[in-house]
């Protein structure tokens, strides 16, 4: 997979699209499913780090600093994120959280000096009415519990997650122990969202049955199945590339939510979702178009 990180992303942004699903399944608070996916994967991300350590030598403390700090935004995305697949439902919830596809090459510009793909500012009025459309605000039947206040989380998870992606991305330059990062990004991101459970008064932190099971299939597919594989393509890619190849997940979550869960989103939120999803098109056809002329 190292040598493929196309086909590693791919294949991460496909088992995750089963995060939303398994999140609604388990039927627990947004900060319980936050602490135990990351909770529930240590024991194995943190066996493969071992194996790492013992090969290669402890990781630097560079590295170990910037998965920390990944780890405090990824706790903030999934937390928003957890909310607002509450309000809007799993698919849709999804989808907005993907608009980091978009955040992601304007940060990567300031930050990395990574030049900005032109596709972009194409698909900016795209996604935005999209946005809108997905809201509800422009009609009563509007799918989810909340989907205005739901697209305000999804937005909000969309910061975090660009923000998440870029600097995990810097922390896992190693390219020979993706499971270091892993492993130490996780591990904060479980003691932040345990902070924000207890400080936003949660009384369900330990999870019964079947919730603890829907939970721990949570843990080994995306978060450890999945995040390995998005990990070993991350530092291989450009990270707009990376942002890209991410955006599979809302499509599988929006399939996903009407086949296994009935989630119906209305005609207008479907159309949003449409744009949002040709505005993230229009990203990948103009970041493909100048590798074709230089050719």
């Amino acid at each position: 997979m190292g040598q493929r990180p196309v086909i590693a992303g791919v294949l991460g942004a496909l088992v995750i699209a089963f995060s939303a699903i398994l999140v609604d399944l388990a039927d627990v608070t947004p900060a319980t499913a936050a602490v135990w996916r990351c909770a529930y994967a240590l024991p194995f991300l943190g066996a493969l780090a071992w194996w790492e350590d013992r090969r290669f030598g402890r990781r630097a403390w560079r590295d170990r600093r910037l998965a920390a700090a990944a780890g405090v935004l990824f706790a903030a995305d999934i937390v928003v994120w957890h909310y607002a697949i509450h309000d809007v439902g799993a698919g849709l919830a999804t989808v907005l959280g993907n608009l980091q596809v978009v955040i992601v090459p304007f940060v990567a510009l300031a930050v990395l000096g990574e030049r900005l793909p032109r596709g972009v500012l194409f698909a900016l009025p795209l996604m935005c009415v999209g946005v809108l459309l997905v809201s509800g605000a422009l009609e009563d039947g509007a799918y989810g519990a909340d989907p205005a206040r739901g697209v305000l989380f999804g937005v909000a998870t969309g910061i975090a997650y660009a923000g998440f992606l870029l600097v995990q991305r810097q922390g896992a330059m190693d390219l020979r122990r993706p499971a270091g990062a892993l492993f130490d990004m996780s591990f904060v991101a479980a003691v932040v969202a345990l902070a924000c459970g207890l400080v936003l008064g949660v009384d369900d932190l330990a999870p019964t049955w079947p919730s603890a099971g829907w939970l721990i299939t949570l843990a080994l597919t995306s978060q450890v199945l999945g995040w390995l594989l998005i990990s070993v393509s991350l530092p291989r890619l450009p990270a707009a590339m990376t942002s890209l190849i991410l955006t599979i997940q809302p499509v599988g979550s929006v399939v996903l939510g009407a086949v296994l869960l009935g989630q119906d989103p209305s005609v207008l939120q479907l159309g949003g979702v449409l744009l949002i999803l040709s505005g993230l098109l229009t990203v990948a056809v103009r970041r493909r178009a100048p590798a074709r002329v230089a050719g």
